[in-house]
């Protein structure tokens, strides 16, 4: 290990002139500005060292409480509000690619270093805060050792769960703190190598079909195509039959997946590929279009050729579809929650929370925070906005790195896993707030 880290010093102190990005570029919206391609032997890295919070929190717009709903977790990633208001965090890392090359190595190492010592949870927790003070008197282990679990959801009596290797269900009775029951499979899903284990999971505005967003098996097809065959893609699961279909592909890795309250549209988030430049490929948002390819690894932004992809497949690239709104390079986007009911009303009552985990592939960090994307009328509307910030001192360390982000319209709350700190933020409305604020 020693070596090993050596070794990427060395090599980052030989490429980190090529990591440091250009501030005259604007790289959100709906056109974002793309440099030229700039490949390296190995990305420019730089991680954001973990200091912890102690006694402090994140900070949140005027109006706004931050509290710790809950701390002493075991990699928190994505949540899910129950009817009554408790919360459900599924926990823990999976994956098993093995190391494809030596940046391989180099990079795994690095980003370890950028990352929590405790070990994964592999389990979904239960928090409830009854008293509504903004800390959770419960704490409970929901479900015990299910495989890497990620997406959540809840629908007609049963909750859903998007493990690293199937889409299962549990029967659920309001009120429950544990789950003893086995799950019940509703279908496979694709686990080969898992280089992008996580499997994002939302249901549809009438409750019938269950979305899973599977990420790509590489950063672009290094490892061959053949091991991305039903990767890079959405899948739309008949929550009844197990029945499903491909709704879109050349997706890269869509880590979250929600629907957009006043069109009923499905949105992901995305993470887009490294190597190329840090300020290429933008993390984007965008409606998920029935049909619609989306460029992976072929192209990028629409049609903009990758060229280290061979071969090249041009009828592909030529149908390849832009997405909606860039969020910047390497944000590493891994939340997205809509303000349903009005939101917190004001500037925040239309549009998404997005929980951006920070870059580690370019010198100047990116991410690191919660922004706020403004809609209307169904599509973004205006820049995001920084809406819980301070994960990142002054001095470039991390107190926190935000993974899941879960707004609860019916008690406009907006909750915030971290999972360098292992703790769960609570973000609400201060006393005499008021919506039109």
């Amino acid at each position: 290990m020693i070596r090993t880290l050596a070794c990427a010093s060395a090599l980052l102190l030989s490429v980190s002139a090529c990591g440091r990005s250009d501030p005259g570029l604007t790289q959100t919206g709906a056109r974002p500005d793309l440099p030229n391609v700039r490949q390296t032997l190995v990305p420019p890295m730089r991680i954001a060292k973990p200091v912890g919070w102690d006694d402090a929190t994140p900070t949140a717009p005027a109006g706004f409480t931050v509290t710790a709903l809950t701390t002493g977790l075991a990699i928190p990633r994505q949540m899910l509000v129950l009817p009554n208001g408790d919360i459900l965090v599924a926990e823990g890392r999976g994956g098993h690619a093995p190391p494809l090359r030596p940046k391989d190595v180099i990079a795994g190492a690095i980003k370890k270093q950028g990352n929590t010592q405790v070990e994964s949870g592999n389990r979904i927790s239960l928090l409830r805060d009854a008293d509504g003070d903004g800390v959770a008197e419960v704490k409970t282990v929901f479900i015990s050792d299910p495989d890497a679990p990620y997406g959540l959801a809840f629908v007609d009596g049963y909750l859903y769960v998007a493990n690293q290797d199937a889409l299962v269900r549990f029967p659920y009775q309001e009120g429950q703190t544990r789950i003893t029951a086995a799950p019940e499979e509703v279908t496979n899903l694709p686990s080969q190598i898992n280089h992008h284990w996580t499997k994002s999971l939302t249901v549809s505005a009438d409750g019938q079909t269950l979305y899973v967003g599977i990420g790509s098996n590489s950063n672009v097809g290094e490892r061959g195509m053949a091991v991305e065959e039903e990767r890079a893609v959405v899948w739309a699961i008949d929550r009844r039959t197990g029945a499903r279909r491909t709704v879109a592909t050349g997706i890269r890795n869509p880590t979250a997946l929600a629907i957009e309250p006043q069109s009923s549209a499905l949105w992901a988030v995305v993470n887009e590929r490294d190597e190329i430049s840090p300020q290429l490929v933008p993390d984007y948002m965008t409606s998920v279009r029935e049909g619609g390819f989306y460029g992976w690894p072929y192209s990028y932004w629409g049609r903009n050729v990758d060229p280290r992809v061979r071969p090249q497949k041009p009828e592909l690239v030529a149908r390849a579809i832009a997405p909606d709104y860039a969020l910047g390079s390497h944000v590493a986007a891994l939340g997205l929650s809509f303000a349903a009911g009005g939101g917190f009303g004001g500037a925040f009552s239309q549009g998404a929370f997005v929980g951006e985990h920070g870059s580690w592939n370019r010198q100047d960090l990116s991410g690191y925070k919660v922004v706020w994307v403004p809609f209307s009328g169904g599509r973004p509307a205006g820049p995001p906005v920084d809406f819980l910030t301070g994960f990142l001192t002054d001095d470039g360390q991390a107190r926190g790195r935000p993974v899941g982000v879960t707004f609860d319209a019916t008690r406009r709350i907006l909750y915030v896993a971290d999972d360098l700190s292992n703790t769960v933020w609570r973000v609400a409305p201060a006393a005499g707030f008021s919506r039109s604020q």
